[in-house]
């Protein structure tokens, strides 16, 4: 049985790669790299040919990048401290990680850290007399060649610096995670598995120890343990979902009795829990983020109802995207295509359409109901998604469009306003 599978290498190293320190590990190791590769140039035949630097002039050059690039190494971790916090009171607490996981922002700092340990590291082997003149000169070209790298992030780094923990960066950036994660189910509905009718004799319940949100399935490894042992499985969580002690992540099917120990262990290896939800694996946790910023903007202390509107025009890009039905392998619900079965011993439950809108519009709806701009313009999203090509999208935004019309009626006052709202439904 394979230890590790393709796609969960993938979801790790998505993970890994938002680590903030990653990326400065990896520049730190290859600036000591390059301010050793100087060397490699004395004894050659290129040589002869370097002209003859001082060795005061690479010193002082290497000082003052040292000098200086701790100072803006310092300045960018505060610039970035003080964006995180902004996102968190501006925008949702839940944004934060693709705040700090924005590659800019790690590249600048991981630059400005790469070129202080390379200066120091250099200035250090001079110092030393590690270089002789053809080493020098190489020294002094890549040095020159850092300095140019480093101003060049450094003018993209205050652009994005200034935008970094705004509002509507922060909103860009949730809908382009969520975009992916739709992207991607929309290319396997049911996780490459076979669609669950509920048509299945109930199994074996399986069970896990510990408590958390399911961060990524590994479909592959319990293809394997179905093929092995000769059973099915029906998988009773998707990515996003909340589990404990005593709700079964599976059911199986094929075995005399429950389970036994070793298999347990096998089994809820597939399954990787975390503290909080990620947006990989889980398009539904996008949505949710996206509504909690239009509800802060919704409330009475922010009372900014232009971002609740520019979300709500969001969010019909999105549904947009998921029902399409060209080219599309699979569908959520009321599609006939059928999805690739790269796992065919797994049942997997598709994602519910219903429970995407309720995640999407209902703390809009709820929170934006006192609002006559908001709640016109949720009627127009919602009367636009019920021309969906997706028989469950237009179901569902036609319910949804009836609830938001009674949240309305029963928050607004002035009767011209429900007037102009009940309009905004049927137009």
């Amino acid at each position: 049985m394979p230890f590790i599978s393709a796609d969960r290498i993938r979801f790790l190293l998505q993970q890994l790669r938002k680590q903030l320190w990653l990326k400065p590990l990896i520049i730190s190791l290859l600036s000591v790299s390059v301010a050793f590769l100087a060397k490699f140039a004395e004894g050659t035949e290129l040589a002869n040919w370097m002209p003859q630097v001082t060795f005061e002039s690479v010193s002082r050059l290497l000082s003052v990048m040292s000098s200086s690039m701790m100072v803006i190494a310092t300045l960018a971790v505060a610039s970035m401290v003080s964006a995180y916090a902004s996102a968190s009171s501006t925008a949702t607490p839940r944004a934060v990680k693709l705040v700090i996981a924005d590659d800019l922002s790690q590249n600048a700092l991981s630059t400005f850290i790469g070129a202080f340990i390379f200066s120091i590291v250099a200035l250090t082997a001079i110092e030393n007399d590690f270089y002789q003149d053809a080493g020098l000169f190489t020294l002094l070209v890549l040095t020159v060649v850092v300095f140019a790298i480093v101003i060049l992030t450094f003018v993209r780094w205050v652009d994005r610096i200034a935008r970094l923990g705004r509002v509507g960066t922060t909103i860009d950036s949730v809908e382009d995670i969520a975009t992916q994660a739709l992207s991607r189910r929309r290319g396997a509905p049911v996780l490459g598995g076979v669609p669950f009718t509920g048509e299945t004799e109930k199994g074996n319940p399986l069970y896990c120890d510990e408590v958390g949100y399911v961060q990524h399935i590994d479909m592959a490894r319990l293809q394997q343990c179905a093929e092995d042992w000769q059973i099915g499985i029906r998988l009773a969580v998707l990515p996003g979902t909340f589990v404990t002690p005593d709700r079964p992540l599976a059911c199986i099917s094929g075995l005399d009795d429950k389970p036994d120990k070793q298999q347990q262990q096998q089994l809820c290896r597939a399954f990787m829990l975390g503290k909080s939800r990620t947006f990989e694996d889980d398009p539904r946790f996008a949505l949710v983020v996206l509504a909690e910023i239009a509800s802060r903007a919704l409330s009475p202390a922010v009372n900014d109802p232009g971002t609740g509107i520019d979300i709500i025009g969001r969010m019909v890009r999105l549904f947009v995207l998921w029902g399409k039905t060209e080219n599309k392998p699979g569908s959520s619900e009321g599609n006939n295509q059928v999805a690739e079965i790269r796992y065919d011993r797994i049942e997997v439950p598709p994602i519910s359409v219903d429970d995407m809108f309720d995640d999407a519009f209902t703390p809009i709806a709820r929170d934006g109901a006192t609002n006559v701009e908001v709640s016109i313009r949720l009627q127009k999203a919602l009367r636009a998604l019920s021309k969906s090509e997706d028989a469950a999208t237009r179901k569902a935004a036609e319910k949804y469009a009836e609830q938001a019309l009674e949240r309305a009626e029963q928050a607004l006052v002035y009767q011209q306003d429900i007037t102009r709202v009940r309009n905004a439904m049927k137009d």
